[in-house]
């Protein structure tokens, strides 16, 4: 037997229990299916996800409604001034009955924590997250206590309230997968808010599990199942680096934000139902992985430029690629293009895709799915 993690669920079943998550949190938070299925993505991707927009956009409904759907345990920690590493993590405390010190383990220890303005809190308690979501567990006084699986952080910050808070550092804001905005409803969005308010008759709303944690442990397992080609690997890879040549940006992303793109990317053809990345599953997950990866010069604050908006130019400048070939890390030759039996190509978009043949019209911005096994 091999090392290898398997997974009892195919990709496609993926795709399917996803969509029914994502149906069930949509019948809470109105109208924001596109950023939602930027978390869930997270989520399947194992990573941490840093909401961050203004204050009443659904930012701590969001996260105890993912909780709820996937029927995990969620804990909810307000940051404040004066919170204390040890009131995240935990510390040791002195039993009178057994005179010795037992642990107490502190709201970190849970599957979804909800880390709610995470921005008001000093560094140093910060700082406490750090291990926790980089190694999945937590070390006090010397001893290291593993984190059960899965273990997911949901931050959520504020953007424009400074007074009083400590932005969170590059290093910290490296540990998210993905930084995701909701924005404002629209006018219908925001009058069926109120429509279900009235139609629910109560402030609280709760949603039955679709999944449980060993299912959602196995969704996680079946993303490494979807197929990255050689050539949508390179994107990914040339994306991050045109960040650290950009004019406009001091410090790009690191090979961090290549594995985000490459880990996000997965997740969203797997929600697609799709065994298999295409360019735009790239493109589309771009913004929220890379833009709280980069440093603009100082002078770019004073004229007002955006991270997102640099990496919307780094998207627009990269080309895409156009291949049909196997990825070379599952052994195939990364030259070889994959056929049917009568010589086409398939086409994920439906259809019997492209003739091989000599005579064939080859359409270059084409990408074909890669083979079944």
């Amino acid at each position: 037997m091999s090392g290898e993690q398997t997974s009892d669920l195919a990709v496609r079943d993926v795709g399917q229990l996803g969509q029914a998550v994502l149906d069930a949190v949509g019948t809470v938070v109105v109208g924001k299916r596109s950023a939602l299925e930027l978390v869930l993505s997270g989520i399947l991707a194992g990573g941490h996800v840093l909401l961050e927009d203004l204050p009443g956009l659904g930012k701590t409904l969001t996260a105890r409604c993912f909780a709820q759907a996937l029927g995990i345990d969620f804990r909810r920690l307000q940051f404040t001034p004066d919170l204390l590493p040890a009131d995240v993590t935990g510390s040791f405390l002195y039993d009178q009955r057994s005179h010795d010190f037992t642990f107490r383990p502190g709201p970190v220890f849970t599957n979804l924590l909800l880390a709610d303005e995470i921005n008001r809190t000093p560094p140093k308690t910060q700082a406490a997250l750090l291990e926790a979501m980089q190694e999945k567990q937590v070390s006090v006084e010397g001893t290291t206590y593993r984190l059960k699986a899965p273990f997911h952080v949901l931050a959520t910050a504020n953007p424009i309230e400074y007074e009083g808070t400590y932005p969170l550092p590059e290093a910290q804001l490296d540990r998210f997968l993905l930084r995701v905005s909701f924005g404002y409803p629209d006018r219908e969005e925001e009058w069926d808010v109120l429509r279900r308010r009235m139609a629910r008759r109560q402030e609280e709303s709760h949603l039955e599990p679709v999944v449980d944690p060993d299912t959602l442990l196995a969704m996680q397992a079946a993303l490494e199942d979807v197929v990255v080609e050689d050539s949508i690997g390179r994107y990914m890879v040339e994306l991050t680096a045109a960040t650290r040549e950009h004019s406009q940006v001091m410090a790009g992303a690191s090979p961090r934000g290549s594995l985000a793109l490459m880990l996000l990317s997965r997740a969203r053809a797997a929600l697609a139902g799709r065994d298999f990345v295409v360019p735009e599953d790239v493109k589309e997950v771009a913004v929220p992985a890379l833009s709280h990866r980069i440093t603009l010069k100082p002078e770019m604050w004073l004229r007002q430029v955006q991270p997102a908006t640099v990496i919307t130019d780094v998207l627009a400048k990269t080309p895409a690629p156009a291949s049909a070939a196997l990825p070379s890390y599952t052994g195939g030759s990364p030259e070889r293009r994959y056929e049917d039996d009568a010589g086409y190509v398939p086409d994920p978009r439906g259809g019997i895709g492209e003739r091989t043949d000599e005579h064939a019209l080859v359409d270059p911005y084409r990408y074909t799915a890669p083979p079944r096994s």
